[in-house]
């Protein structure tokens, strides 16, 4: 009987670690977050901008009031040189213009802008932004993705094309709302009407000829919005398609210009280490001592809401204070608000760098893939480290709102650095790219207990990663309840109030973010 016993508990056993090995390998699969999605694009450009057939030998005449509206290939900025009489610039304002790349001479700038600029395009271009010309299968030939156009402005439309049997006249229709189209160009023997507005039509006896003139329609953006799309139809007898058309500006890239030396690469010039305090001095200063041992020139911005604040001293240390008691998330905006270099790390005010808490590990992952943020791991006094990564996913639930699930896993490993994952969320020791960071922001209300909700917001908009071989020491919370101070009791007090978790979950969870419920483990 207990033989029978035994081999059935190894039995399980020996499962279970199958089940676990075989999910283990499952989420280790290496997967590369630092493929450039543009690199498609000079795959498939040729394919994808190819018109019906050429009709290169088909004359056109140009129609220089809509194709002088066209984006040309290159930009300038021209100043008004025109003569300035007295106050004409009351009623017509001088256009004046400055050449940014002739002022700055310095090759080293130039060089490390190139750089920081490919390093956006990699991060924020998708196979999204491709253009799709989907072939005259239908038999209407048109753009499915990838067709953008600046808002009030005018571009081709690239791709358009029919593809008939032989009939006696062939007709294209085409129909926007929040735009007209014309022709930058006019081809014999096809007759246009509708130019100018929202449905124009074109027919021919003539399919080339017709092939031809839809080459030069042109779309115009009449109803200004910074971010929406239009949504256009084209149809010939019998067939009816719909694409769309993404109205908005250009993305404004925000590449940081780190101090330039001649030394190896420096760390301070490129990250700034956050903080935020309250009646904790004791150990904000542990925290200091520990960065000051191993970054003695990395800038510390210290965010504090005590009711008395104490003075903050030491090179390369800024120290904001707040109102009395403003709040966790309040402090974490105010201390990024301040930082100026590309990353900032944050840290808790209880943790102490070690010979293990290598920043430039973070700055390399960061710089090298699509990364928003990377979070490190913590050991705790215990000697467990930690690295709290969650998977974070919303489902539709209907008009009661949607379901929130949490749970503690990753989605897979990052090619190239296999002690890194990419996750959802993070443990609250992470490097961030700043402008991302502030982007997302964090929640003010949230002023006691709060972490995963700066992730909730950030869902959808934040690529995140994990790396166990960045390490940070926590200081050490066991206290016996007599050998605490008057500090840490109060600080117990505001911390772990009953209120804080009702109050985030009627504010944030169920109001602000719509959620109905949620699920964690």
């Amino acid at each position: 009987m207990m033989r029978t016993a035994r081999k059935v508990l190894l039995s399980i056993l020996a499962l279970g670690v199958l089940i676990y090995a075989l999910h283990s390998w499952t989420l280790s699969t290496d997967i590369p977050v630092n493929e450039h999605p543009l690199r498609l694009k000079s795959l498939l450009f040729k394919k994808l901008h190819k018109p019906v057939e050429e009709h290169d030998d088909i004359p056109y005449h140009v129609k220089a009031s809509v194709a002088s509206r066209l984006k040309q290939d290159t930009c300038v900025c021209e100043r008004d040189e025109s003569i300035q009489l007295p106050f004409a610039g009351l009623l017509f304002p001088r256009v004046w213009s400055h050449n940014f790349s002739s002022a700055v001479q310095d090759s080293k700038v130039k060089s490390r802008r190139t750089k920081e600029y490919e390093r956006f395009q990699k991060r924020s271009s998708s196979a999204l932004d491709l253009l799709i010309i989907a072939e005259a299968n239908s038999p209407l030939q048109y753009p499915t993705q990838g067709l953008e156009v600046r808002p009030l402005k005018t571009i081709i439309i690239p791709g358009l094309g029919l593809k008939e049997l032989p009939k006696d006249v062939y007709m294209v229709n085409l129909t926007a709302t929040m735009g007209t189209f014309d022709v930058a160009a006019t081809v014999d023997a096809v007759f246009i009407t509708g130019a100018g507005h929202m449905h124009m039509s074109m027919s021919s006896r003539h399919l080339p000829n017709l092939n031809r003139q839809l080459q030069f329609v042109t779309y115009t953006n009449t109803v200004f919005h910074p971010r929406t799309a239009d949504i256009l139809q084209m149809e010939t007898l019998g067939h009816h398609s719909v694409f769309t058309i993404t109205v908005g500006h250009v993305i404004t890239p925000k590449l940081v210009k780190p101090a330039f030396k001649e030394e190896a690469f420096g760390i301070s010039s490129h990250v700034t280490i956050a903080t935020k305090t309250f009646l904790r001095y004791d150990k904000l200063q542990d925290l200091i001592d520990s960065i000051r041992q191993y970054y003695p020139d990395i800038v510390i911005v210290v965010a504090d809401d005590n009711e008395h604040p104490q003075p903050v001293k030491g090179p390369h240390i800024e120290h904001y204070t707040m109102p009395y008691a403003k709040g966790w998330f309040a402090g974490r905006n105010l201390a990024i608000s301040q930082v100026t270099t590309k990353y900032v790390l944050w840290v808790d005010d209880d943790f102490i760098f070690s010979a293990n808490t290598k920043l430039e590990k973070m700055v390399d992952i960061l710089e090298n893939t699509t990364l928003d943020l990377v979070g490190g791991a913590v050991m705790e006094v215990t000697g467990y480290t930690a690295t709290f990564r969650h998977t974070i996913s919303v489902e539709e639930g209907g008009e009661d709102g949607d379901c929130l699930h949490m749970r503690r896993a990753h989605h897979h490993t990052i090619k190239g650095y296999p002690n890194c994952v990419v996750a959802d969320g993070v443990i609250n020791f992470f490097m961030a790219r700043t402008d991302k960071a502030r982007q997302v922001g964090f929640d003010p209300r949230l002023a006691r207990a709060a972490h995963l909700e700066f992730f909730v917001d950030g869902l959808g908009s934040l690529h995140i990663g994990s790396c166990s071989d960045v390490v940070v020491s926590h200081a050490s919370k066991i206290k016996l309840p007599w050998g605490k101070t008057e500090s840490e009791k109060a600080y117990a007090k505001f911390r772990y109030s009953p209120s804080n978790n009702t109050d985030t979950a009627s504010d944030f969870y169920y109001f602000k973010s719509r959620f109905k419920c949620m699920t964690s483990d």
